[in-house]
């Protein structure tokens, strides 16, 4: 069981992979009547890769590594410390899992259930990560404070995107919102790898 932990970092890796590769292969896309292009990684955000040629691999990408995610999290939680604080880390940080599947199967063009997994995939990981950063506060004492700290950045991260992101700008390829929201992902999911790597490490 704890080898099945390794699935969560995996999954985290297989989806920054995945928007590294297809960022720079991509030509850009159409979103409804509206033709974007060049794609630029700067500017756009990460979903822009769901639309195009490289929507099939990069809608695999969010589903597969959602699905990874989902199961390396869930396979860790006999590592925790007795508490309800694990627990809540583990549905919390399941529900970024299950964020990252909804956006794998609705794409901008659904455009509210895109934000929907958006959110679900931030918020999981925030509550997830102050859960886990209480539970972890005697057991694993360095760790928790990585963790509470990953939360702040997560969250900071979320609302730098969220003032600056335009989506008109954006399909001019203008600003950064694109890197700032690749950032944010970076964090979220590298936060998810250290913690179930940090679990199966001391177990």
């Amino acid at each position: 069981m704890p080898r099945l932990t390794l699935l969560a970092p995996l999954g985290a890796a297989l989806f920054t992979l995945a928007w590294l590769v297809l960022g720079f292969i991509s030509p850009g896309y159409r979103l409804f009547d509206i033709v974007i292009e060049p794609y630029s990684p700067i500017a756009q955000p990460i979903s822009g890769l769901g639309l195009g040629v490289t929507g099939a691999w990069m809608n695999g990408a969010f589903i597969l590594s959602g699905l990874l995610i989902i199961a390396g999290v869930i396979a860790s939680r006999p590592l925790w410390p007795i508490g309800r604080a694990g627990t809540v880390s583990t549905v919390a940080l399941s529900v970024t899992g299950l964020g990252m599947v909804i956006d794998g199967i609705f794409t901008l063009e659904s455009v509210m259930l895109h934000l929907l997994g958006f959110l679900l995939a931030v918020g999981g990981g925030v509550v997830g990560f102050v859960a886990a950063s209480v539970a972890l506060r005697r057991a694993w004492k360095r760790g928790s404070v990585v963790l509470a700290s990953t939360a702040f950045v997560v969250l900071a991260l979320f609302v730098v995107f969220m003032a600056i992101f335009d989506p008109y700008g954006a399909g001019a390829n203008e600003g950064v919102a694109g890197l700032v929201q690749r950032a944010l992902v970076t964090v979220l999911l590298g936060g998810i790898a250290l913690l179930t790597l940090g679990l199966r490490a001391r177990r």
